[in-house]
């Protein structure tokens, strides 16, 4: 398996950086919310403070924004404003765990969400965060995870079902959106839930963090170097349903990565849905192309229905 390529790095190669500003901040109207009380479990020192930059090379006729050095991982809710299904989703940023590409796969995800009457809460997680082996029970599972990242995801899904009753959500309905990097935390929440990778640090600790379904776009980290599927991902029968996106020309992380992880659900008897496309390449977001595969939300919106998260 190819290892993980920072997604912006894609946006970039044939031009240069500029507009390198202090940390993200969301739009007026939205604030974000630490997620942790204090100290986050296994913090990690950083080269830097958090800082954002935008790719002078457009996509799709915009530029791109990657976040970097999050020390301080964050929750941004974003409500619809019309009808609200009561259905909620957390969106993982790609960037290959050193950055996050915070609008092309984070804040259009949430207006697309919201168009939906999705609620969408947009986790800042932390990067630069490489996976590392991490030990549980005194058995010796050596298991490469993202463990900081993967942290901060099961903290935002108790974090919504606790909130649940004040955003307007249904418990129930709380799901996972990632692309690349976010992708591989999508597969790992699906399948590592039972597992606690930190002590309790509050009342929200006691919710679940099992998605209630999810959607991986262009995943990676899903298959190993000599082909076998990621046994770190304990794949059963209680992984919830998923749907999956991937481009056959997508020569970041290739596309065995989905279909290892479409044939492992399948075997495991999880409601799994796959769209494979010619063209897409790698990092393509939500942004509209002249290409099929930028359709796919509107392929989600359909399987959401489908599965009874939304109503029709």
């Amino acid at each position: 398996m190819k290892r993980w390529a920072i997604v912006l790095c894609l946006l970039i190669a044939s031009g240069t950086l500029h507009a390198k500003t202090d940390a993200w901040q969301p739009s007026v109207g939205h604030t974000q919310m630490p997620i942790w009380p204090g100290t986050p479990p296994d913090a990690q020192p950083m080269p830097g403070p958090e800082s954002m930059t935008v790719s002078a090379r457009l996509l799709a006729g915009k530029p791109a924004t990657a976040v970097t050095n999050v020390t301080r991982p964050t929750i941004t809710v974003y409500t619809p404003k019309g009808k609200n299904t009561g259905a909620a989703v957390v969106v993982f940023p790609g960037g290959g765990f050193q950055i996050l590409a915070i609008d092309l796969e984070g804040t259009e995800a949430c207006d697309w969400l919201n168009s939906k009457g999705i609620t969408c809460v947009l986790l800042k997680y932390r990067v630069p965060s490489k996976p590392y082996l991490w030990r549980c029970d005194c058995r010796p599972h050596n298991l490469e995870l993202s463990v900081p990242s993967l942290e901060d995801a099961q903290r935002a899904l108790r974090l919504v079902r606790f909130h649940a009753a004040q955003w307007h959500i249904d418990p129930h309905k709380v799901g996972v959106l990632g692309f690349s990097a976010g992708g591989y935390l999508v597969a790992e929440t699906s399948t590592n839930f039972k597992r606690n990778l930190y002590s309790p640090v509050d009342a929200a600790d006691k919710e679940s963090s099992r998605p209630d379904f999810a959607v991986a776009v262009y995943p990676g980290h899903l298959v190993h170097d000599d082909g076998t599927f990621n046994a770190n991902l304990p794949v059963s029968r209680q992984t919830p349903p998923t749907f999956l996106v991937q481009a056959e020309d997508d020569t970041t992380d290739g596309v065995n990565q989905s279909l290892a992880y479409y044939v492992a659900l399948k075997n495991a008897d999880v409601p799994v849905e796959m769209h494979l496309y010619a063209h897409g390449g790698h990092a393509f977001g939500l942004r509209p192309t002249a290409l099929p595969i930028t359709a796919w939300p509107q392929l989600v919106d359909t399987w959401l229905r489908t599965i009874g998260i939304v109503g029709s």
